[in-house]
């Protein structure tokens, strides 16, 4: 199978086929074993969180995405880059860091030329739980069971969240200090109220594993004296942090803001990687070939970037008109924004939206529409209208750490389709895995015969 097929056939399981969770009861149980009320608030206080199918893309797809996030990565390493967009952002942003900030949430599109980065987040939720999902679920169209790759597995991506904590810490407070974070504070306003709360506990868990104390607190909870971020009568050693403020400008977070200033605490993520990575002003950076160019990167990344970046440009009040015009074919988002907030298709403006975008920090984004996955039953009918898909990777380092989808409809990501919310990977092989057997087989049963 060459990668046009499997990237075909990975769309053909997108439209055709019936995908059922094994939740509630596998998931149920699963979750009721780490907390007994975690699955009711999971399953019954949540019911669009998880989506009843599971998304298929290619492995082409799939190794391609590695590879646009791989040359991120390497933009982001050239010694003019930090300089020039560091300039655009609140000072804050240009505190020099040792270490380079937790995951990062890479949002693509899957269009006709292939995957499309639309947007990265420094702070991506849902991690912790699209594993439990993936190990909840099990392949669905039994008649490709064999044909899919799953995920690495919950385990080795919890696995791969502790080695990214402890090389966070490690960065920032070298090893001699302690070989992981004795306390540490996963941070977020009003957490208990957040949609997303039980992740949180599960990454208290974690932490609590890997040998750490760990508390869910807001910001305001946290105090910094005598050199030092504390709460109560704990002093903090990291911040795991999920604040979307975030260059810490509310009052509520000046004891962090102080702290980091202060090298005080290990704050992961941090302004500094928000300001390198996430604001939406880079994505104009990563689709200019002339930009990319001047900054020095090579050819191979450079055209990689201009192929799976969609272009991208600064909303000026000077250019309305020619705005207005070409609305249709853009998105417009937010430079700060997050979760598709304040963020707008063109072709649903209205020009009083437009005028307030005009007024305000924006970017205007060549319109990727996302790809669809269907939901059908087992007896091959529609269950409902196409959903609209994304994928996420989340990636530390410049590697792919999982694969994730989101399922909705309307025009922005949301959490209240039924049939949508997050749903587990699973990747269409690009090769002929029978025959790639059959040549391990013959080279074992050649060195059999020249051994003999």
């Amino acid at each position: 199978m060459n990668d046009l097929d499997c990237v075909t056939r990975a769309r053909a399981l997108n439209d055709a086929c019936a995908c059922a969770l094994t939740a509630p009861s596998p998931l149920a149980s699963r979750l009721t074993a780490l907390e007994p009320e975690l699955a009711a608030a999971l399953l019954a206080e949540r019911p669009h969180l998880f989506s009843e199918s599971m998304v298929f893309i290619s492995e082409a797809e799939a190794r391609r995405i590695a590879e646009v996030i791989a040359a991120v990565e390497a933009v982001v390493a050239r010694p003019a880059y930090p300089s020039q967009v560091l300039e655009q952002a609140p000072a804050v942003a240009r505190q020099v860091v040792a270490n380079r900030g937790a995951f990062l949430g890479f949002d693509f599109h899957l269009g006709p030329q292939g995957p499309q980065l639309i947007e990265i987040n420094t702070n991506p939720g849902g991690g912790l739980l699209i594993a439990l999902l993936d190990a909840a679920q099990q392949a669905c169209c039994a008649d490709i069971a064999q044909l899919v790759s799953g995920s690495p597995g919950r385990a080795a991506f919890e696995v791969a969240l502790i080695a990214m904590f402890r090389a966070e810490w490690e960065q920032a407070r070298r090893p001699a200090n302690a070989d992981f974070p004795r306390t540490v504070a996963i941070v977020d306003e009003t957490p208990e109220s957040q949609y997303l709360y039980p992740e949180f506990q599960l990454f208290q868990r974690l932490f609590a594993a890997a040998g750490s104390t760990a508390l869910i607190v807001p910001p305001e909870a946290l105090v910094f004296r005598r050199g030092a971020l504390w709460h109560g009568e704990q002093r903090i050693d990291l911040v795991y942090n999920r604040l979307t403020d975030f260059y810490f400008e509310a009052a509520n977070a000046a004891a962090l803001r102080e702290a980091y200033l202060a090298d005080a605490v290990v704050i992961t993520p941090q302004p500094r990687a928000h300001a390198l990575y996430a604001d939406k002003r880079n994505l104009v950076l990563f689709s200019d070939p002339a930009a990319l160019a001047a900054l020095g990167v090579e050819d191979a990344s450079r055209d990689l970037l201009v192929r799976h970046v969609p272009r991208t440009r600064i909303v000026r009040p000077e250019d309305a008109d020619v705005l207005w015009a070409e609305r249709r074919q853009l998105f417009f988002k937010p430079v700060a924004g997050f979760g598709s907030k304040a963020a707008y298709r063109g072709d649903k403006l209205t020009r009083r939206v437009f005028d307030e975008i005009l007024a305000a920090d924006y970017v205007a984004q060549a319109l990727v529409p996302p790809s669809l996955r269907t939901l059908r039953t087992a007896a091959g009918e529609t269950a409902t209208a196409p959903l609209k898909l994304d994928l996420r990777a989340f990636a530390y380092a410049g590697k792919v750490q999982l694969f994730a989808a989101r399922l909705w409809q309307g025009q922005t990501t949301n959490f209240r389709t039924p049939g949508g919310g997050f749903a587990a990977v699973r990747i269409v092989p690009c090769t002929d895995e029978r025959k790639e057997q059959n040549k391990e087989q013959a080279k074992e049963q050649n060195k059999e015969l020249e051994a003999g």
